[in-house]
């Protein structure tokens, strides 16, 4: 008995298959953009977050010693290497659930002490940008930080005595922030900063330019996300800050006591 079969199958011709592969390209060339968007605004949110447990971190210490942690303590002018120049984000570190690395800690020595070198060189999660694009998370052998704390503002005038949330061998209480807690800025990104480091007390800066504006040499706010940077303010809410924000505003937001009307964020 005879059997039908059916036909051979016919092979995609090499002209079919150029055209399978260029919609493929132009598919992933139209959906690229999307994916990259998606990405970076996902980025953005974990950043937001860290911040936000910042903030929590910064209210609890707040709780336990009647004010915010200082910005840092002992800065050191140049060429001098006794003073300490701690961070506040190394005295936070019980509060961002790092109770050990704060034991391991000897607060009574400097930053770059051979005592706090081993401590000094972990990397803290909660420090770092997911957007950040620097080549490692350690900066000269310590621990990267993207955050820098709010020392005030010289876009509009000149920052003496510092206008800031944050400065050196002073701690504030909320009720001494009196522009209002929702419109102060305690921390924000400083992505890529060379003394960014979560140990030393060089990472709080006093805004001097547009966000994402300041050259390489100068701690501002700025970060790796398209168009602006994340802030965290006094009352502990992360927000992201537009690029585009007016400098009278800017300036207005760094202060902590200044007085300047906002009419814009």
């Amino acid at each position: 008995m005879h059997v039908l079969r059916p036909p051979p199958r016919q092979a995609f011709s090499l002209i079919e298959l150029l055209v399978v592969i260029a919609i493929i390209v132009l598919l992933m060339a139209l959906l690229l953009p999307a994916i990259q968007k998606v990405r970076a605004s996902v980025d953005s949110l974990r950043c937001k977050n860290n911040l936000r447990q910042i903030g929590i971190a910064c209210h609890h210490y707040h709780l336990d010693y009647g004010k915010l942690p200082p910005g840092g303590i002992e800065w050191r002018p140049f060429g001098n290497t006794t003073k300490r120049q701690l961070a506040w984000s190394a005295f936070i570190l019980p509060y961002i659930e790092q109770d050990n690395l704060s034991k391991d800690l000897n607060l009574n020595k400097p930053f770059d002490d051979p005592a706090n070198a081993v401590a000094a060189a972990q990397v803290v999660k909660i420090y770092l940008c997911p957007s950040s694009r620097r080549d490692g998370n350690l900066m000269q052998g310590r621990g990267a930080c993207d955050y820098g704390g709010m020392y005030g503002e010289r876009i509009m005038s000149p920052n003496n005595p510092p206008k800031g949330a944050m400065i050196y061998d002073r701690a504030f209480r909320l009720t001494d922030i009196r522009d209002g807690t929702s419109n102060t800025l305690m921390i924000s990104e400083d992505c890529g900063f060379i003394d960014g480091q979560w140990i030393n007390g060089n990472n709080i800066f006093d805004q001097a330019f547009a966000i994402n504006k300041a050259p390489p040499w100068e701690n501002d706010i700025r970060s790796d996300h398209p168009q602006g940077a994340n802030g965290l303010f006094c009352d502990g809410s992360a927000r992201f800050l537009s690029q585009n924000m007016s400098l009278p505003v800017l300036a207005a937001i760094c202060t902590r006591a200044g007085g300047e009307p906002i009419t814009e964020e």
